[in-house]
């Protein structure tokens, strides 16, 4: 009895695995018919598409989507669960992109264009703020008790480089600065908090 419980669960699996399979991908046409996109908002909205009988969606109109707790929006689109953001770029450029989608201005819930692009995994880690323990106002520089110095320090690969002790808090900045630029973080890191510095250091002088 067991051996038969146990082959309809396979079978079951079975051929779920080949719906999903089957499935429809996405295209833009298709989302296009369903919703409309306003790039200088990011919002989305159902369109006004007739259903049976010429009955109008009942949530023609309406904004798409929901906030969830990790920042994103998703749209339920054909029963499967999309970043608003990939929808955007759909709408956009007609199709979903290879990589990631990284929020320029690091604000996950802003989906506007100007704000979407396409980046690799680790350029996306890459553009983020200072972390919660971070207490020196720039990434990858904190003070070493031990040593009475600024250290500077780097994360490539999950592997942390170390860039140098400092006695003055600028030098250890303009390290990872440095760091920064040997691997073309500039490219990722839209709003670097090291670039920042030296930039409001170096304008604040008198020439």
């Amino acid at each position: 009895m067991n051996g038969i419980q146990e082959n309809q669960k396979l079978g079951s699996v079975r051929n779920a695995n080949q719906l999903i399979g089957t499935k429809k991908k996405l295209t833009q046409k298709k989302l296009k018919e369903l919703l409309h996109y306003e790039p200088e908002t990011g919002v989305f909205t159902w369109t006004h598409r007739l259903l049976s009988r010429n009955r109008p969606s009942a949530f023609s109109g309406r904004e798409a989507g929901c906030l969830s707790g990790d920042g994103y929006y998703y749209i339920s689109v054909s029963n499967r669960l999309y970043k608003r953001s990939r929808l955007a770029w759909l709408f956009m450029y007609g199709y979903f992109p290879e990589h990631e989608v990284d929020h320029i201005n690091r604000i996950r819930k802003d989906d506007r264009g100007i704000n979407l692009r396409e980046v690799s995994h680790q350029c996306n880690l890459r553009n983020c703020g200072n972390f919660k323990h971070n207490t020196s106002g720039v990434k990858g520089v904190c003070w070493d008790k031990n040593k009475n110095k600024w250290m500077s320090k780097i994360k490539i690969n999950q592997k942390t480089i170390f860039l140098g002790y400092y006695k003055v808090f600028h030098n250890a900045v303009c390290a990872r600065l440095a760091g920064e630029q040997c691997v073309n973080w500039e490219g990722c890191d839209s709003s670097s908090p090291s670039f920042k510095y030296v930039q409001k250091m170096l304008w604040g002088r008198q020439f």
